[in-house]
């Protein structure tokens, strides 16, 4: 590990790998710190690999690096790789289902070929802004390193740089609640009676054995998650999961909520072998913490599709605001032909320097947040985060200084889709 880089991304999820990967290919010296032993964020450690939306209204409207990652993964696993066909009058398309662990492998390949240095199993311990340079505290495993950069990107989904940093964030007063993805079987999902099954759970509910969350978003029983043999059926009240103290409760609950499920449906008729065949190594976080940013997001500018003046990418998901009381989600689909744009100051904190963020604490109202969190977004702010870094490493230049039509020319060398690039109907 060197002393000296041009960037440094923390965080190797869905945004930062991909701002690291941009910015070792348009030549900046590249480092990327992650906490886990494996690249990808959700897609991976979460376990949530069905990345949401490359397209929308019939056309591609977030490609680049991301792009290139899930193409590339869906051609080794032999799957088809789609067109925006199946989304021309669609509001709502279904997700594109990739193999997580060559997803993992590939941008493990994609990172070391584009020149970054790559250190897993590492968190920050400190973030300092001194002379124009970022001085960079880091917990090994070995000790503590310090390291120095440029350019710092913020990729931990949870503002931590940012915070260190002693910037300001904005925390709603009730946070989304978490989900962690398991794995089923040891059933015939086809002969099961859900109707008494939903009973039942209602009794044991009643009883304090189970929690309503445990089966299901919004009360309607064990059906959705059997038939699905698990997936990311269940809901974990996660307060203050940007920090190590509520992330460590928040994994605690969510396995004793598999415990509680586990043990209420070998109880029950048809039941009698369930077992679970994986949990994932983290509980899928939907919230924690937003930027106060040098712009903010909000909800009606997201869906009227507002094209910002400093637009760095597109986004497209409805809104999905999961509700933290067992009843389900608030989701509305966007307008026909509506597209959103990100604005680059939503990913610059406030009275700061040479810090970008990528990712879902970017500054934006919390039903926008529920719309931006999810991966493709995060991907294409991670590809634009990656740029601006670059070329603000390699001029001098604030990324808030910087021309869009430099970064634009950069994001689209390397297959970026840029807001204007799509020609839409009214």
């Amino acid at each position: 590990m060197l002393s000296q880089y041009d960037v440094i991304v923390v965080g190797g999820g869905t945004a930062g790998v991909i701002a690291a990967i941009q910015a070792g290919r348009a030549g900046a010296a590249t480092l990327l710190v992650e906490k886990n032993a494996m690249l990808g964020g959700t897609i991976t450690v979460g376990g949530i690999s069905v990345p949401a939306h490359f397209f929308a209204w019939g056309e591609q409207i977030i490609g680049g690096i991301g792009w290139e990652l899930v193409r590339k993964t869906l051609e080794e696993t032999g799957r088809p790789v789609p067109t925006g066909e199946y989304t021309r009058n669609n509001g709502e398309p279904r997700h594109i289902a990739i193999d997580r662990t060559i997803f993992a492998t590939l941008c493990d390949e994609a990172v070391l070929d584009a020149g970054v240095h790559l250190l897993f199993h590492a968190m920050l311990a400190k973030v300092t802004f001194k002379n124009g340079r970022w001085t960079v505290g880091i917990c090994t495993k070995s000790g503590l390193k310090e390291v120095q950069a440029k350019i710092l990107i913020d990729a931990t989904g949870d503002a931590n740089a940012v915070s260190l940093a002693g910037f300001d964030v904005v925390r709603s007063e009730v946070i989304q609640p978490a989900s962690l993805q398991t794995r089923c079987s040891g059933y015939d999902k086809e002969t099961l009676d859900y109707t008494a099954l939903k009973a039942a759970s209602e009794r044991s509910i009643a009883a304090g054995e189970l929690k309503t969350t445990d089966i299901s978003w919004n009360d309607s029983g064990p059906e959705r998650l059997l038939r699905a043999q698990g997936g990311s059926s269940n809901h974990v009240r996660a307060p203050q999961a940007e920090t190590s103290e509520g992330k460590s409760a928040a994994e605690v609950e969510a396995r004793r909520g598999v415990l509680r499920m586990y043990r209420f449906f070998r109880k029950q008729p048809g039941l009698e072998n369930f077992q679970i065949d994986y949990i994932c190594s983290e509980v899928g976080i939907r919230e924690t913490v937003t930027i106060k940013g040098k712009k903010t997001m909000k909800v009606q500018d997201y869906e009227s599709g507002k094209a910002y003046e400093d637009s760095v990418c597109y986004a497209f998901y409805q809104i999905d605001a999961h509700l933290d009381d067992g009843k389900g989600i608030n989701k509305r689909q966007l307008r026909r032909n509506v597209l959103p744009t990100i604005p680059r100051g939503a990913m610059l904190p406030a009275d700061s320097r040479s810090l970008i963020v990528a990712g879902r604490c970017i500054a934006s109202d919390q039903e926008t947040n529920s719309a931006v969190r999810v991966q493709c977004p995060c991907m294409a702010m991670g590809q634009a985060a990656g740029a601006m870094a670059a070329i603000s490493a390699r001029t001098g230049v604030d990324p808030e200084e910087l021309a869009l039509e430099d970064v634009y020319a950069l994001l689209r060398e390397h297959g970026a889709i840029m807001p204007g690039d799509i020609k839409i109907p009214c």
